[in-house]
């Protein structure tokens, strides 16, 4: 494993798909981003998280698609800007969990957010697996659909589920994330994230998305699965 092949990875996230779509690491948010080097402080961002995991990570955590208040601006799925600005005091998740070969940063607009955007999904499921006994470097999160599909009507500030040929289109890179990343075990969070990898024959575990109730069923499940890796 190397570096260059996490750079040819990152490469690959570039094609994104047309219409409603955001990506993150290739694209500026000209209504919320701080800047137009916003993208390239994400991209090195996910480069420090994936870097940091490279032949070390035992499960991979599948969501369904980046979302608004987490990757859409720290660059890492299921991972927050408060997360990355070490503000998630309590929970057990500290900053230098994601990556400690740089210095984090936030992209979103001061303005919008003065502590940065916070998303619940991924302070559950960070504080979860930390809390399961899992080293941060033991898992990697990634999506089903890598980039962020937003409501149009809405704006970036919202996220939707990806369509079909909006899935379909994001099977190469998620097909060269899970040989990157070949785990012991992979869990998809959601229906979209376990119909993705059946698509691909792709052994999985499904959980229940933590997110709109379903945090308790999704540590009960999860915990579960974990026990079954322990030696």
């Amino acid at each position: 494993m190397s570096c260059k092949e996490i750079d040819d990875f990152l490469r690959l996230l570039n094609v994104s798909p047309s219409g409603a779509v955001f990506n993150p690491w290739w694209e500026v948010d000209e209504q919320n981003d701080v800047g137009h080097n916003a993208p390239a402080i994400r991209r090195n961002q996910l480069r420090a998280y994936l870097e940091e995991r490279l032949g070390k990570s035992k499960v991979a955590i599948i969501g369904e698609a980046l979302g608004y208040r987490g990757g859409h601006f720290s660059g890492i799925p299921m991972t927050s800007e408060r997360i990355l600005l070490g503000k998630k005091k309590g929970s057990g998740i500290e900053l230098e969990h994601v990556f400690s070969s740089i210095k984090p940063r936030r992209t979103s607009k001061p303005k919008n957010c003065p502590d940065g955007f916070s998303e619940p999904t991924a302070t559950i499921v960070w504080s979860t697996l930390l809390r399961l006994g899992l080293k941060p470097q033991q898992f990697v999160l990634w999506n089903a659909f890598p980039w962020h599909s937003f409501d149009p009507r809405r704006g970036m500030l919202s996220n939707r589920m990806p369509n079909k040929s909006e899935r379909s289109a994001g099977l190469a890179v998620f097909k060269a994330f899970l040989d990157l990343f070949p785990c012991d075990e992979i869990v998809a969070l959601g229906n979209v994230a376990v119909s993705q990898l059946k698509e691909m024959n792709v052994e999985c575990q499904g959980v229940r998305h933590p997110a709109s109730g379903g945090a308790k069923l999704f540590r009960e499940q999860i915990g579960r699965i974990l026990q079954k890796l322990r030696p």
